[in-house]
């Protein structure tokens, strides 16, 4: 049996699973925690690195092993390597007014999509440069280097040889294109004052080289010669590790929704809605994000004063559309369409529907028709969406399982819960081990799958209450 590993840096932990190169069965795992905060000095990742790896059993008996990572992010080097300062995470919104800046003096949101198929928002790392520059300019002086959290720990496990990424993490830059497969140094210079040097982008397979083969090896018990994949973002490697193929969207409901297709073709949205960013297998990954996601249920269930599962069981008991009754679930602004002051409404309210089962599928259905508009953002930038594959902690409710198709249109497949983000990450180790010219196919284990016919009525409804207020 011949093992990999992969590795899940995200916001809150690192997940480390050693995994069977043929069938993808996981074998061992290991985990630990990451400090709370926007802000976090890089050695704590590695550090986590160190105890996850520790107790996942240790690497040395693997073959390959590849870094998947929170997304966008800003992880500052100077001359010698050492960091900056700390790193500032995707979800530190601080630099929202560079963004804006930045947006104006390219010309606008047309002028940005142009350039890279996005248009920066605070979690792009263009944005955070221009803050730095303005907030901390001795700090934007000594900045030699610019890298992501992916890039960065692969770097330290090949013992800080050559800083690399892929098209999957590039993309979410800010400064690099997935449609040309370049970045835009000008576009840097713009944000930061001046062009640092930035991480090679490798292929899907291409490797940095191996643990310990620079001139800084590991310093935590990880045996040198062990294969590094090119790694890549968190949502990147979800896709992989659902093995998402073109006509697939993933939807996560998780704290805020993403909803993410794998395509063949390049997105350039000018409104912003859509997110032109590349996947992990040479394809690109358009994204649209919604704040409100299973944080819609938790309300739900919190004003009722039920848990998830009677919640679910509210929500099937009550019609389709749940006799007229609407919400509209926008409790923290909403960013897919651009309301950042809006907040939740219901209409419809009448004595017929003034029971807990009818509000029950009143926020199940508004959930779902807000993640609905990501679709519609989707298919609106020429993407192709033949079926759903529903993720994150809402997926666990049997409510969301068997209304989403009926909602969002399209056949639903619910895969069996797991760490995908690691699975993904494990997969392009296997894959990059292999060279084969496609990723490993691995058996799905257990997914379940829901049809419904659709209700475009409850769609309706929805859009038309949507814009009042």
């Amino acid at each position: 049996m011949t093992l990999v590993a992969g590795v899940d840096s995200s916001t809150q932990s690192c997940k480390v699973l050693v995994v069977d190169a043929d069938t993808g069965a996981v074998v061992r795992s290991g985990r630990a925690p990451h400090p709370d905060g926007t802000e976090v000095h890089p050695d704590a990742w590695w550090a986590a690195l160190d105890r996850a790896v520790r107790a996942a059993g240790g690497l040395d008996d693997c073959a390959a092993v590849a870094v998947a990572a929170q997304q966008h992010g800003m992880v500052c080097l100077d001359d010698s390597g050492d960091v900056v300062r700390p790193a500032l995470l995707w979800n530190d919104t601080r630099s929202a007014d560079a963004a804006r800046d930045l947006v104006a003096e390219l010309g606008g949101p047309a002028a940005w999509a142009d350039a890279v198929g996005s248009v920066p928002v605070a979690s792009f790392t263009v944005t955070k440069l221009r803050w730095l520059a303005e907030h901390e300019p001795a700090a934007a002086r000594r900045t030699a280097a610019v890298c992501l959290p992916h890039d960065w720990l692969t770097w330290r496990l090949g013992g800080r040889a050559e800083l690399t990424t892929d098209r999957g993490d590039a993309s979410g830059t800010g400064y690099y294109s997935a449609a040309t497969g370049g970045y835009r140094p000008d576009l840097v210079a713009l944000a930061l004052g001046h062009v640092p040097a930035l991480p090679r982008v490798l292929g899907p397979t291409g490797s940095p080289g191996y643990t310990g083969s620079g001139p800084f090896p590991p310093e935590f018990l990880l045996r040198p010669g062990i294969l590094l994949g090119p790694g890549t973002g968190d949502n990147a490697a979800a896709a992989l590790g659902l093995g998402a193929r073109p006509g697939d969207v993933v939807v996560s409901i998780g704290t805020s929704g993403t909803a993410f297709a794998v395509s063949d073709t390049p997105t350039a949205d000018p409104s912003g809605a859509v997110a032109g960013f590349a996947d992990a297998t040479g394809r690109h990954l358009p994204l649209v994000c919604t704040l409100n996601a299973a944080r819609v249920l938790d309300a739900a269930g919190t004003l009722l004063g039920v848990d998830h599962t009677t919640l679910s069981d509210l929500a099937l008991s009550a019609p389709p559309g749940a006799g007229g009754l609407v919400l509209v679930p926008y409790l923290e602004g909403e960013r897919t369409p651009d309301r950042p002051h809006a907040t939740g409404t219901v209409h419809g309210l009448t004595l017929a529907t003034a029971t807990p089962a009818h509000l029950g599928r009143a926020a199940v259905e508004g959930m779902l028709c807000g993640l609905a508009d990501a679709l519609d953002a989707l298919v609106g930038c020429g993407v192709r969406v033949d079926r759903v594959l529903l993720t994150g902690g809402g997926a666990a409710s049997e409510a969301v399982r068997r209304i989403a198709p009926a909602v969002l249109g399209r056949p639903v497949v619910v895969p069996t819960p797991g760490e995908y983000v690691a699975v993904g990450a494990a997969r392009q180790a296997a894959w990059t081990l292999s060279g084969a010219p496609a990723a490993p196919s691995w058996p799905d284990h257990g997914s379940r799958h829901y049809e419904a016919d659709p209700t475009p009525d409850v769609r309706h409804r929805y859009a038309g209450v949507r814009d009042l207020g």
